[in-house]
């Protein structure tokens, strides 16, 4: 999703690697794969100067608190904080007892120098295939992720899954990723991504090819499942021409765009010896293209009940229906018969509007979220559907840029507090 304005984050449209919006196709109640707004990672820059205003105001208040109360206090606070107490949201870490807790995400280290001495949270359980994500800050031009923060999500995520997929490359978030699991010692693999333009002649393939690159070289591929070239290429090559068939003659000069990218991807793995290493791309449920299909290993699809108008009770089943029944089928039918994944799913929890609280029949609340996770996760895990669930926590700045419910997919909120849900507790495949 951006080059510019990186802004890799799942489920809706959003800038591609140029900084242009992408838009969103609805073609009724069969719709799958995009959220209906517009995102911008303008808003990011903007959320981010928000909190450092707020944090700028914060210190202030605390530096007149610290000449009345004890300096050593912020000492041991600073001590805690360079010593690599991870905080979720950019803030230092708490310690106390013998270990290091996070209070925002309770994640607490038994050795705050340590991230793999996490200690693990009852309320988790290992039970999704899979998780769409991308570190917060994974945007250029600020790149505003880091390290710490990456640290706590994969100690959180470990915990909910064995499976990651990102979107794009860009800020060096495939290092960032391989890094942290590599420090907090979590079996956990990574499908790598590639968000590229098809209007920029290569320019932001290549530069996250070469970031993918030297994330192999650094860290082997012990961590790596696949490298996925493309994220809803088809769905915004063949809207943004006017037309809604991937197959057309329309979407066939798409594919001829994105086909060389997926095979110069192979030919950079072939030259690191690393020709088995699969290769896939992701797309809206409605928009996989057959000539793109045939180069790939593996197809991932965005297929969410929400936005096909389905009610709760019937969201679990409709997505195995319509993923099964256009995704795995048209695959299948290939003669080399890709392997299909679910990309996206899940329900959102809230709506910052009450005229987008609803899709139809049924309200976007906890509750719902609940019964989603109760009649999808175990049952898809039972039935071989390897799946990857959207999302990992809110992004409040897709709220403040588009309102409705962009912003509340997240299990977690924002500073990576668990909502009120139970997971659900079988084991992932």
């Amino acid at each position: 999703m951006s080059a510019n304005n990186q802004g890799y984050h799942d489920s809706s449209p959003e800038l591609d690697p140029e900084g242009r919006k992408y838009g969103f196709s609805n073609t009724g109640t069969a719709t799958v794969g995009s959220g209906g707004a517009l995102w911008t990672a303008d808003a990011a820059r903007r959320t981010k100067r928000s909190k450092m205003m707020m944090i700028g105001g914060g210190l202030a208040l605390i530096g007149v608190i610290i000449i009345v109360v004890v300096v050593g206090v912020v000492v041991s606070k600073n001590n805690s904080k360079n010593s690599k107490t991870l905080s979720t949201s950019g803030g230092s870490g708490s310690s106390g007892g013998s270990g290091s807790s996070n209070s925002n995400s309770s994640v607490t280290q038994t050795n705050p120098n340590d991230p793999s001495t996490f200690v693990k949270n009852p309320k988790l359980h290992q039970s999704f295939w899979g998780m769409a994500y991308t570190p917060a800050g994974s945007q250029l031009p600020d790149c505003g992720n880091s390290l710490s923060e990456v640290i706590t999500d994969i100690q959180l995520l470990s915990q909910l899954t064995p499976r990651i997929r990102l979107y794009g490359a860009d800020c060096n978030q495939s290092a960032l990723v391989l890094e942290a699991i590599k420090q907090t010692k979590v079996n956990m693999s990574v499908y790598l991504g590639n968000y590229p333009v098809a209007t920029d002649n290569g320019t932001a393939y290549e530069r996250q090819r070469d970031l993918i690159q030297s994330a192999i070289q650094t860290y082997g591929t012990q961590h790596i499942a696949g490298v996925t070239v493309g994220n809803e290429f088809m769905l915004n090559w063949v809207t943004g021409n006017g037309v809604n068939d991937p197959n057309s003659a329309v979407g066939n000069q798409g594919a001829a765009i994105l086909i060389p990218f997926i095979n110069d991807t192979r030919s950079m793995l072939a030259a690191m010896n690393l020709g088995s290493m699969p290769v896939g791309t992701a797309d809206a449920g409605s928009y996989f293209n057959n000539e793109v299909l045939q180069v790939v290993d593996y197809g991932m699809a965005n297929v969410h009940p929400w936005f096909g108008n389905v009610s709760i009770d019937d969201a679990a089943g409709w997505t195995s229906d319509f993923f099964q029944q256009n995704d795995v089928a048209q695959a299948q039918a290939l003669s080399n018969k890709p392997k299909m994944y679910i990309a996206e799913t899940g329900w959102p929890t809230k709506s910052s509007n009450a005229a987008a609280a609803s899709d139809g029949p049924s309200l976007a609340s906890e509750a719902n979220l609940q019964i989603f996770l109760d009649t999808f996760v175990c049952q898809a895990n039972s039935n071989g559907t390897g799946y990857f669930y959207f999302e990992f926590y809110d992004e409040t700045w897709k709220d403040v840029t588009f309102g409705g419910v962009e912003g509340w997919w997240g299990l977690f909120t924002a500073n990576r507090t668990l909502k009120n849900i139970e997971i659900p507790n079988c084991q992932s495949p």
